[in-house]
């Protein structure tokens, strides 16, 4: 492989968004997990903020398929790179 098309690969690698979604997602149900088994006062200040964040992050991957399925579709409108 050339220097170039390596550089190019890495940078594709690094700009998919479709790890951080996953990392995130897990992170925040494993955070759930632990505010639901710890119980007492936390919960009910912490439970709405981890749930927010599971949806915010399934929120995003929903954009996210839906932009790069429009993008591979051809849609005008669709953001350009995301194959």
């Amino acid at each position: 492989m050339e220097p170039a098309q390596n550089v190019a690969a890495r940078i594709r690698r690094l700009a998919d968004p479709r790890p951080a979604l996953a990392v995130g997602i897990g992170v925040w149900t494993v955070a759930t997990l632990v505010v639901l088994l710890t119980g007492g006062d936390v919960r009910d200040d912490l439970l709405p903020v981890c749930i927010a964040g599971i949806v915010v992050g399934l929120l995003g991957s929903a954009l996210f398929l839906t932009q790069r399925r429009a993008a591979r579709r051809g849609s005008r409108g669709a953001q350009v790179g995301l194959d």
